[in-house]
């Protein structure tokens, strides 16, 4: 059955999609979506900045914008023709000097994009306008800099002003590296604390250093004492919880829609060290996702949203098998009560054997496969939840599945309703 209910969320993360994707267009995203292009276009209109991102990466107006109307763009009815040429000629000029004005804000900013994939947004445009406001060209002046980069211009004078003693600073950390590397040359599992202590120990007060300064240049440099990486844990057992038995024994087959799910949790891996968590759950029948969460926790309430979503997509979960591992969430009192609610039945694979949940397993390498190539991480948590948003909608609606006879989850499943009609 089609989802024809959407949470505001969802609608909102819909209107972003199509915002953020350079080039996108609102036939693609409602493919991906699965939704008709009406639906979005009324999403855009209650929800939309008026903004969208162009195939170059910069932002831009809308298209989905009303057009002036052609009686606005005549003149008075009862003007001369020399009148007319008048007017036609000061539009002209008016619109090539518009022209004029926007390649040169456009060459401005492609320019300027190159600055801000650096490290401080903020001083990347200061830099940027330090770089190219001694430049002959015509409109590249320090006021239209600042005002296209979004920068006040007594805040880039103060920057300027400040260069020299910048410049200090970056000698002095450029001096405290090399002490700090002879030392952590000499045993690498030392950190900012103890090399601190080290570069203290007999000097004399002038070159004793702040632990705070060591931590902030040792972080620049890329220095660290050596911390045995651990492994994320996402199926956290509980032995304390009710006793599920395993209902499916490896067979993730389903005769036919809404009668068997599995689902799982897996980490969503940040460059800042932190995560994101996915909760899922897939029908067994056709593969699909009818359910998912993501939060930057691990509690009950993960599973339980995502619960809810299949139960909303679905509408209703009666008579259904949910199958998990024996994470704590999944055995709480709480989830309990929420599949009873439901018309849910739990079923749960043995303690540490991922064989038992292998379906959910595949899911989630095969997304993080995709999405991540080869990266190791989400650059931060906004572009972790539009990627994987974008990728967990497409996965239903366009992304054909080698189970599906390679067509996606929903076209599966369209083609199950089709052959349960009577013959006419």
């Amino acid at each position: 059955m089609a989802r024809k209910n959407y949470s505001e969320e969802f609608r909102r993360q819909a209107v972003d999609l199509y915002e953020s994707t350079p080039g996108a267009t609102v036939r693609g995203i409602a493919e991906d979506l699965g939704i008709v292009r009406g639906t979005l276009r009324h999403w855009l209109e209650v929800y939309g900045t008026g903004k969208k991102t162009a195939a170059d990466g910069t932002l831009t107006s809308s298209p989905l914008q009303a057009t002036p109307s052609k009686s606005s763009q005549s003149g008075p009815a009862d003007e001369t023709p020399e009148q007319k040429i008048a007017r036609l000629e000061a539009e002209n000029a008016a619109l090539r000097a518009e022209t004029t004005k926007l390649t040169t804000e456009r060459e401005i900013l492609q320019r300027a994009a190159k600055y801000f994939g650096r490290g401080d947004a903020l001083v990347s445009r200061f830099q940027f306008v330090a770089d190219n406001s001694a430049t002959s060209r015509p409109g590249w002046t320090v006021k239209r800099l600042c005002e296209l980069v979004e920068i006040e211009r007594s805040s880039y004078y103060a920057w300027k002003a400040g260069a020299p003693a910048r410049a200090e600073r970056a000698a002095a950390d450029a001096a405290l590296v090399e002490r700090i590397r002879k030392v952590h040359e000499a045993d690498n599992t030392q950190g900012a604390p103890r090399i601190t202590a080290d570069l203290n120990d007999g000097a004399p007060p002038e070159q004793r250093v702040n632990h705070k300064r060591v931590a902030r240049v040792m972080r620049a440099a890329g220095i660290c004492g050596y911390v045995k990486k651990r492994r994320v844990r996402t199926t956290i057992p509980e032995p304390s919880g009710q006793k599920v038995p395993d209902l499916l024994k490896r067979d993730f087959t389903a005769p036919a829609p809404n009668q068997r799910y599995v689902g799982d949790i897996t980490y969503l891996p940040i460059a800042d060290g932190t995560n994101l968590y996915l909760a899922t759950v897939i029908d067994c029948y056709s593969r699909r996702l009818a359910g998912w969460a993501i939060a930057d926790h691990m509690r009950t309430e993960l599973v339980e949203d995502a619960l809810k979503a299949a139960a909303a997509t679905r509408g209703s979960l009666a008579g259904a098998i949910f199958h998990s591992d024996h994470g704590s969430v999944y055995c709480s009192k709480d989830y309990a009560k929420l599949c009873a609610k439901l018309g849910v039945t739990q079923s749960m694979g043995a303690v540490g054997s991922s064989a038992d949940n292998a379906l959910a397993e595949s899911f989630n390498a095969a997304l993080k496969r995709e999405v991540l190539q080869d990266e190791r991480t989400w650059s931060d948590e906004l572009a972790c939840r539009r990627q994987v948003f974008k990728w967990l909608t497409r996965y239903n609606t366009r992304r054909r599945h080698s189970w599906c006879r390679y067509l996606s989850p929903i076209a599966y499943e369209t083609g199950h309703a089709a052959t349960l009609q009577p013959a006419a």
